[in-house]
């Protein structure tokens, strides 16, 4: 093969036809209406950016100076970032509505390496937010235990580089575990999960700002910026983590009723919902308790322990576990639905986009729930905190500049949501997430690199010749003797 002609290969683009054509013969059962696709949305944005980032990044850490009260500036930067990316998900989201998300539209519109390598950054990234969501929740369910006189083994509750004592989590790896097998029950099941899970989530919420603004103290804003502006940005680039949960809800397009009406609704509605209750909540738990005495692992129990209310932390220390769980099952149902799509597409082994009788991916499943169990029972929440915020911000990068592209190489492709100010928006998405990109530690950085490389290897040693768009692809004739035996 001559150099041009490899790089036609690696820039092939798949057609919308195709896509249309693989999702209405779709193995994925269609079961999720509008209030289910903005439950999953609002279950994967508002989580444990409340119930642990907040807190961690108001606290500070040993390598992030404490921003404090000004948390609420770092929510309102990555809301801003997000919004550009939100807007132009939900255009290709309306107009291609498939499993794979952000693979999907780099894929169409930029071309098979740049979607390959989004799409093998999100199997990490999404693995990665499930072991970070995971560690959250393990910090809850130590402060609930405490609050009931019972308290847990270091060595069981925290890993060896935090310096209490611990050597695994087994909290974390225990709720990998329970997620993944509420998962595996079916698309539809998860779908009323998550309605009801983020109905009660948004309620807690609720309750907390209507009950904590009668214990805020003006003088714990005081300093409002304790170290300056600067770490307002860095701390952004950590709480991006929290702002971004729609991204993987677009991964489930394929089983909405309506995937082009429904989708760029859910998704804006989703972020709206989200960021209001985050201003509000940041502002109570820092104005309820001094930044210096946030817990990092467990900010609102231990705001409400701080002004006396004991029984208040451990009710939202059991109910902040229920609805950290919703974000965890956003984010798995995201990571399988980018494998399954890879996988269908060819880049993958076919193994792993085999489905049982309820449309449900089981082996990508197992898989992913098996690998964030290990990243959650190892791992210190701010390292893989940073690790998944890398891989989000590089693929709203690429979804902004898709959107950017596709609207002037496709004009007149059907749209069923055109994201205003055309390319302002999405410019500005670009930016923002660069932005954000660069606070972000070298040690993460090095790790992506890392991961990116190991898929290229792959991408070269299988993908690119499996890949259905090379007229030459074994997958051919495998599909070819289905169809005859059908």
């Amino acid at each position: 093969m001559s150099t041009d002609d490899r790089s036609r290969s690696l820039l092939r683009k798949k057609p919308i036809a195709e896509i249309e054509d693989e999702t209405s013969g779709s193995k994925l059962f269609k079961s999720l209406g509008l209030w289910q696709l903005t439950a999953i949305g609002v279950g994967g944005i508002i989580g444990v950016g409340i119930f642990s980032l907040a807190g961690l990044v108001a606290h500070g850490s040993e390598t992030s100076p404490a921003v404090g009260p000004a948390v609420l500036f770092s929510f309102l930067i990555a809301g801003l970032a997000s919004a550009a990316a939100a807007l132009s998900y939900a255009e290709f989201a309306g107009m291609i509505p498939r499993a794979g998300s952000a693979y999907t539209y780099g894929y169409v519109a930029l071309g098979e390496i740049i979607g390959w390598f989004i799409g093998w950054d999100l199997l990490l990234e999404y693995i990665a937010i499930v072991a970070v969501v995971a560690i959250g929740i393990s910090g809850y369910f130590d402060a609930f235990l405490s609050g009931i006189g019972i308290h847990m083994p270091a060595w069981m509750t925290s890993t060896a580089d935090e310096g209490k004592g611990g050597l695994v989590n087994l909290p974390a790896i225990f709720v990998c575990l329970l997620v993944t097998f509420i998962l595996s029950r079916g698309t539809k099941a998860f779908g009323r999960f998550e309605l009801v899970a983020v109905g009660i989530k948004v309620l807690l919420i609720l309750f907390i700002i209507g009950l904590g603004v009668f214990y805020i103290d003006a003088e714990n804003y005081d300093p409002f910026l304790p170290s300056g502006f600067g770490p307002v940005f860095a701390g952004a680039a950590t709480v991006f983590f929290a702002v971004f949960g729609y991204d993987a809800m677009s991964t489930a397009a394929e089983e909405a009723k309506d995937g082009k009406k429904h989708m760029p609704k859910a998704i804006i509605l989703s972020l709206i919902i989200a960021m209001l209750l985050y201003v509000a909540a940041t502002l109570v738990l820092t104005g309820m308790q001094n930044y210096t005495d946030i817990d990092p692992t467990a900010g609102f129990a231990s705001a409400f322990q701080s002004v006396g209310l004991p029984v208040v932390a451990t009710i939202i220390s059991v109910f902040a576990v229920l609805s950290i769980l919703t974000v965890m099952l956003t984010f798995l149902l995201g990571v399988t639905r980018v494998w399954f799509s890879m996988s269908r597409d060819g880049l993958l082994p076919r193994w792993f986009s085999r489905t049982d009788r309820r449309g449900v991916p089981q082996r990508v499943t197992w898989i992913a729930g098996g690998a964030a169990a290990v990243f959650a029972g190892v791992f210190p929440i701010k390292q893989v905190a940073d690790l998944t915020n890398i891989g989000i911000l590089a693929a709203f990068i690429v979804v902004c500049v898709s959107v950017i592209v596709f609207r002037y190489t496709k004009p007149d492709e059907p749209r069923s949501f055109r994201l205003p100010l055309m390319p302002f928006v999405p410019a500005f998405g670009v930016l923002a997430s660069g932005f954000l990109i660069l606070q972000l530690h070298w040690e993460t950085w090095l790790r992506f690199g890392v991961w990116l490389v190991i898929g290229l290897i792959v991408y070269f040693a299988y993908g690119r010749r499996h890949s259905l768009l090379n007229p030459a692809s074994p997958r051919h004739e495998v599909l070819r003797r289905e169809r005859q035996a059908e």
